[in-house]
């Protein structure tokens, strides 16, 4: 028994909003009809809201409604929408019915027999609905109001019986694709066959598409074509056969760039050329390739390379790569090795490389075609890792980064330090910024500055690159700008960028509760939030909202525009919305409740906003407002939940024995009775209350607790938070998940002390693992993915990335902080596998073995040790499935038997026969396991 004395403080969060009466438990067919709100709009008007209504399991449904929450149509499975930017006309894509791609599938079709989607267009005013069937894609202008374009399989018109052999197999059985280009005004359409890739203008006066005939058809059609809607007239601005690629406009719909290589179809190098056009041409001409001036000797056009004009239509982006040594195919391929040779001084791991391979082969390298001059610029070689530049792409500077001679490092430190550079895209070359750099880099909107974050040193840089000058931004303020709770061996990081000023003078940038203005040249800095968030412990962030400007992927801060931000209170776990007026300095509290406010988004002018408002009893339904007070609901999902026993969530508080205040949140049923016992079941990661007023759906998962299934069962459900030390992560865990839940027993009679049980997945599986170790308080345990000997998996792989898992222990999640041979005694401390015989608890294992995070041996070697030394033990292996489960099905077997488990070992059920007998190998796929012996 512990002997210290509790401080006990219980918040309800939220009160039940039905009745109990007669309500019935969740039940595992209860999961599919489940339904999200997906891909809110808002137009630009505010007129109309469309949303996508999504079962977990079935046919979604597309709504499209009024501002006054006036259903205008449903679109039965649509989605991909598109409202036309005058809003006359709703575009979208309708899958197939669930069952028909159902069927297909267990008829085993070929991907090219399975069901297709469908095209919808429906017309606002008229209220009418045209469809188009055998649908492969659409497209439409940037700012579309005439036309629309897609791609269709429409049938031959020849007799089936007429076609021959080779006909059927290049004609796909008598289909081909046709590019579809339809007016939506008019309803007039034009065809063209045989067309591959296609694009629309941004001013809808232009589109230009490909054709790719069969191999034994002439090839005399293929090629590029160029079609003036306006003036109907059709192009062919390239000419042969071969790959066409990366059709890109500029914003001014004037100039024209794409990817093409013609080298024969067996060819194993690929050519690619890059191209241009402007309309008053005959056809485009290349304007890059191997051979050009300045492209590097063995190095050619990437076919991988994105391609993306400057704003101002003066310079063009695209990608350079070496060329590849290609595989002598005369070579008898079993009469060679097949070997992987490990170098102590690779770069990467053999795995990571492996795991990276076609990445790797992709990998393209940026240089820039200037227009006017019409040379090209190499910007990086294959040293660097990345580059990056301003929204516009007008601006000179671009900010590149290299890790070369610091990778290896990376397989126990996580990370790698960085050489930076600014790169100049008028010279190619650059000017190195600093070097072995341990932080980020972020180059601001107008490419004058770096602004950088030193993790050494816990500080806020900016870099002047005309002067080269490096300005201190944070280091004489007193607040600290790095993760102030973290809680592993490893420097912390920073709490991010906000954004920056539109007047191009500085950076917004958070503190753990509040957000700074600083300069760049470090002369004027501003708490424009006024030290609100951390007097109140109130964490606030900006809400970003889609910009105007398609090409925007940095935030720009105008201070005569009135900012809302998004706040968390640590202290009540409530959420809420302010709004900050910069040219006045205020302040505004808007809201703040006990809900979770997500999916934010608004109408062009920002008066109007729809959001997503959710809580533990409320399922997440789209709202619409412009105050966040008065609001209108939009959505009604999940009104079966009425029909079940729900639950509450509750904030509970108490002292650990070492002193230290702890939280956690407990789950209890609707029809809760203070009069009887519950079993209990404690569910852990690292900490979970921030998510006190977050929805918890009832869904298959891949491996953690269905914790509102459990609750509506009849469980009481304890989510504690784990404040760690490092060096000693077991010791954290049981500080404050046996002290979480032996106070619960203590303080409240209706926690049945018998029946207590833990659940963890990953992190919390591992913990899980060691709990069993040090106490035998439960009568149950299941371990989803855990790592039970840090000695081997130390030095293991996670497959899915291939990195060596050292890093994880000496800096990250493990915390132990040390290698293995620095302190052999915390990593055998930390290892369940040295202590098991300890365990009296039966535990369920879960590890698949496709984990890419943690190599299911460890689930095997915690397997075969409890098996050797008697104790009751069962390992589930999901074939072919990873570290979280992945397939649905596997996700249904696997809480299907949860439920069997713990209502076997905590409500004293009959036991499933997978749990009495298991289900041996000669039984696979014939058996499950779940009847019991009474069945």
């Amino acid at each position: 028994m512990l002997q210290t004395k509790y401080l006990f403080t219980v918040v309800l969060s939220t009160i039940s909003f039905f009745s109990p009466a007669q309500k019935k438990p969740l039940d595992h067919s209860s999961y599919d009809a489940w339904q999200s709100i997906t891909s809110p709009v808002i137009s630009n008007s505010g007129s109309y809201i469309y949303y996508t209504i999504s079962p977990q399991e079935g046919d979604a449904t597309t709504e499209f409604k009024t501002k006054t929450n006036q259903l205008i149509t449903s679109i039965p499975r649509g989605y991909n929408l598109t409202l036309t930017h005058d809003e006359k006309f709703l575009i979208s894509l309708i899958k197939p019915l669930f069952q028909e791609i159902r069927a297909a599938k267990i008829k085993k079709k070929k991907p090219e027999e399975m069901p297709k989607d469908s095209l919808s267009v429906f017309d606002i005013a008229t209220k009418n609905t045209l469809k188009f069937n055998n649908i492969k894609n659409y497209k439409v202008a940037r700012e579309a109001r005439n036309n629309l374009a897609f791609i269709q399989e429409i049938e031959i018109p020849t007799a089936k019986d007429t076609l021959s052999t080779a006909d059927k197999k290049s004609k796909k059985n008598g289909k081909e694709s046709t590019l579809v280009l339809y007016n939506l005004p008019t309803g007039d359409t034009i065809q063209f066959r045989n067309a591959e890739n296609y694009v629309i203008s941004a001013n809808e006066k232009y589109l230009v598409f490909n054709k790719k005939t069969a191999e034994k058809d002439s090839s005399d059609a293929d090629g590029l074509y160029f079609y003036d809607i306006a003036a109907r007239q059709l192009k062919k601005i390239s000419t042969g056969r071969g790959t066409y690629k990366n059709i890109t406009f500029d914003d001014a719909s004037k100039q024209l760039i794409f990817l093409a290589d013609k080298s024969p179809a067996k060819s194993l190098l690929k050519d690619f050329n890059l191209f241009y056009y402007t309309p008053n041409l005959d056809t485009a001409a290349i304007i890059a390739t191997k051979t050009s001036a300045l492209v590097p000797n063995n190095w050619h056009v990437s076919g991988d390379g994105d391609l993306s004009f400057s704003e101002n239509g003066e310079k063009c982006y695209f990608g350079l790569a070496p060329i590849p040594q290609i595989k002598d195919t005369t070579l008898v391929e079993f009469e060679h090795a097949k070997v992987d040779i490990w170098h102590w001084q690779d770069d990467y791991l053999m795995p990571q490389q492996l795991a990276n391979l076609k990445r790797d082969q992709s990998a393209n390298y940026p240089a820039v075609f200037h227009i006017g001059q019409k040379r090209i610029v190499p910007l990086l070689d294959d040293t660097f890792n990345r580059i990056s530049f301003t929204d516009s792409g007008n601006e000179e500077w671009g900010l590149a980064t290299t890790d070369l001679g610091n990778r290896i490092a990376a397989q126990w430190q996580g990370y790698t330090l960085n050489n930076i550079f600014a790169v100049s895209t008028q010279t190619g070359s650059s000017i190195p910024v600093k070097t072995k750099w341990n932080g980020s880099s972020y180059l601001s909107p107008n490419g004058q500055h770096i602004v950088l974050f030193n993790r050494d040193e816990g500080n806020w840089l900016s870099y002047n690159i005309t002067t080269t000058e490096t300005i201190p931004l944070t280091k004489d303020i007193a607040i600290s700008f790095t993760d102030e709770q973290n809680d592993v061996p490893a420097l912390p990081g920073a709490y991010g960028i906000a954004g920056w000023s539109k007047d191009n003078q500085g950076v917004y940038i958070y503190d753990r509760y509040d957000i700074w203005y600083f300069s760049f040249d470090g002369k004027h800095h501003q708490l424009i939030t006024k030290g609100f968030g951390r007097n109140n412990k109130i964490t606030l962030r900006l809400i970003a909202f889609k910009s105007d400007n398609p090409r925007a992927k940095t935030v720009r801060i105008d201070p005569q525009t009135k900012l809302l931000l998004s706040s968390y209170n640590e202290t009540s776990k409530q959420n809420g919305i302010f709004q900050l007026n910069l040219t006045k300095g205020d302040l505004q509290e808007i809201i703040q409740s006990p809900f979770t406010y997500r999916q934010f988004a608004s109408d062009k002018k920002k008066d109007q906003i729809i959001y997503t408002k959710e809580n533990y009893n409320l399922p997440p339904d789209l709202y619409l407002s412009k105050d966040f007070n008065n609001e209108t609901k939009i959505s009604a999902i999940n009104p079966q939940q009425g029909q079940y026993n729900w639950g509450t969530a509750e904030l509970v508080k108490w002292v650990t024995p070492t002193g230290t205040a702890a939280e956690g949140i407990l789950y209890k049923p609707e029809d809760f009775d203070p009069d009887k016992k519950y079993p209990i079941i404690a569910y852990f990661y690292e900490t979970l209350t921030e998510g006190l007023y977050t929805y918890q759906a009832p869904a298959p998962t891949p491996s953690r607790l269905n914790i509102s299934f459990f609750v509506s069962n009849g469980y009481l459900v304890f989510a504690p938070d784990i404040r760690y030390k490092n060096g000693y992560p077991c010791r954290s865990a049981e500080e404050h998940v046996n002290s979480g839940m032996q106070f619960l027993a203590q303080e409240f009679p209706w926690v049945d002390a018998n029946k207590m049980a833990i659940q963890g997945q990953s992190w919390g599986g591992y913990q899980v693992a060691h709990l069993i170790t040090r106490t035998n308080k439960y009568a149950a345990a299941w371990a989803g993915a855990p790592v039970v000997n840090m000695t081997s998996a130390y030095g293991g792989i996670r497959w899915q990335s291939g990195m060596s898992r050292q890093f994880q222990y000496e800096n990250t999640q493990s915390r132990i902080g040390r290698t293995l041979w620095d302190n052999k005694d915390l990593y055998i401390e930390n290892s369940p596998l040295f202590f098991l015989d300890r365990v009296n608890t039966p535990v369920a294992i879960m590890h698949n073995d496709q984990d890419g995070a943690v190599p299911w041996y460890q689930g095997i070697e915690m397997f075969t040790a409890l098996r050797r030394l008697g104790k009751p033990t069962w390992l589930l292996n999901y074939n072919g499935d990873g570290h979280n489960l992945m397939e649905r099905q596997n996700r249904k077997d696997i809480q299907i038997r949860q439920l069997q488990f713990f209502d076997h070992f905590l409500k004293g059920k009959p036991a499933a026969s997978w749990i009495s007998k298991g289900v041996p190998a000669i039984k696979k796929g014939i058996e499950w396991g779940f009847n019991t012996e009474k069945d």
